[in-house]
């Protein structure tokens, strides 16, 4: 029952993060710049209060090697 709680717990707060993250403000990659949707289907990610879009999985990648490089593009 203990462990149910928990997963609960975590659960209330990783869902209570992802909605509290500042919306992606751009309509495009903030890795390659491409229009979002134009490789497919959009990759949303949450790094640390941003929302990030993305328009493929590589773009998740790089993103992730070198975030602050990316942020800085941010409005």
């Amino acid at each position: 029952m203990k462990a149910i709680l928990t997963l609960v717990a975590l659960s209330a707060l990783l869902l209570t993060t992802a909605f509290a993250a500042k919306p992606y403000p751009l309509d495009y990659c903030l890795v390659t710049d491409n229009e979002l949707g134009s490789m497919g289907k959009v990759i949303t990610k949450v790094y640390g209060d941003q929302q990030i879009k993305f328009c493929c999985k590589p773009c998740v990648a790089k993103f992730e090697k070198n975030p602050k490089k990316y942020l800085a593009k941010l409005p």
